[in-house]
């Protein structure tokens, strides 16, 4: 299905005229041609060929009507692949990611379902790697080389604390560094809720580049893929984070692991409270427009991988067709002149 802009729908007219200014031209030759003593012998000698004299003319009038088509500029919806799409992928590497309640442990368990998702993706998707502890870090930038990520993500370096919210800041300053968005401009935020005054030196920085704020889901030129394993414990607010992706469009795509409840003990022997804030996770989720899932196994967690990187190979795009009308338009008009070469020696 494809649509025309308004203004050119005049050109339909034109389109529906010019095989009626065909038929008046042949009655204009057939007016003008002379007698023949005997019609029968012409009538014999063209009779099976009379089709040819009518197909170099309509190949040349369908010529015509996709070159005026074209002029009119249609526009189709139609599945492309995505081009200059970025995927982030946002992972928790806090101490908590080496208890084994998913074997062998919840990092190897999510390193090799990464690992996974880059098979998946299509090799025309950037991917880029930030992990967060603590603090977050990108620890490859938005890249094809799919060496280049696997290296990043077997060095995967444990720390302590959960930054949920500076990984999606992260994210999104990867994303768009046009923006100029800096996680020193948001402030530091503790699990008590208290924000860390700025310095002098942060007050000086300009502030961030404005943006018009879009629907959220609605830029399909990238996405962040955020896993988890706890509740945050520092850094920015998980919930504002998201809303800064929701205002730029970004689906994220949330992955909880590991148990549910957080009653899980580390591979030492000593306790550790590790409840997984599924109740943010899916409000990060749902105000961005994207999914979440839980992964309580290694399976589990690999199919997630497996579907999300599947699902973004295509996307159904309105795109402007008139090239590709004007190309089978031009291929159209020289086969007919070819023709009527071939069987007539002029082009008629």
């Amino acid at each position: 299905m494809f649509f025309l802009w308004p203004g050119y729908l005049w050109f339909l007219l034109l389109l529906a005229l010019m095989p009626a200014a065909y038929l008046w031209l042949l009655r204009r030759r057939h007016k003008a041609a002379l007698r023949y003593s005997s019609l029968g012998v012409v009538q014999a000698a063209v009779a099976g060929r009379q089709w040819r004299r009518h197909l170099p003319p309509a190949l040349l009038l369908l010529a015509c009507a996709g070159l005026l088509v074209a002029a009119a500029r249609p526009v189709a919806r139609v599945p492309l692949p995505w081009a200059r799409t970025t995927v982030m992928l946002a992972i928790d590497v806090s101490l908590s990611m080496r208890v084994s309640d998913i074997k062998p442990t919840r990092l190897v368990a999510a390193q090799d379902a990464a690992k996974l998702f880059l098979q998946e993706v299509p090799k025309t998707i950037e991917v880029g790697l930030v992990t967060f502890a603590g603090s977050s870090q990108v620890a490859q930038r938005a890249t094809l080389d799919r060496e280049a990520l696997v290296t990043a993500i077997d060095g995967f370096q444990m720390q302590m604390g959960t930054a949920v919210g500076n990984a999606l800041v992260l994210s999104l300053a990867e994303l768009f560094p046009e923006q100029g968005i800096e996680l020193a401009d948001m402030g530091t935020v503790g699990s008590n809720g208290n924000r860390r005054a700025r310095s002098l030196d942060d007050k000086a920085k300009p502030p961030p580049r404005p943006f018009t704020p879009v629907a959220p889901g609605s830029y399909n030129s990238a996405a962040i893929i955020l896993l988890s394993d706890g509740r945050r414990t520092t850094g920015v607010d998980t919930l504002a984070a998201a809303k800064m992706a929701a205002d730029r469009g970004v689906r994220v795509h949330v992955i909880g692991l590991g148990t549910v409840e957080g009653d899980v003990a580390a591979p030492d022997g000593m306790a550790i409270y590790m409840k997984l804030d599924e109740p943010t996770l899916r409000e990060v989720a749902r105000m961005t427009g994207g999914d979440y899932h839980h992964a309580g196994t290694a399976e589990a967690l690999r199919s997630v991988y497996e579907n999300l990187g599947s699902r973004v190979q295509v996307l159904t795009r309105e795109t402007e067709i008139s090239g590709l009308f004007a190309l089978v338009s031009a291929l159209v008009a020289i086969t007919a002149a070819v023709l009527s070469m071939l069987w007539f020696g002029r082009i008629a």
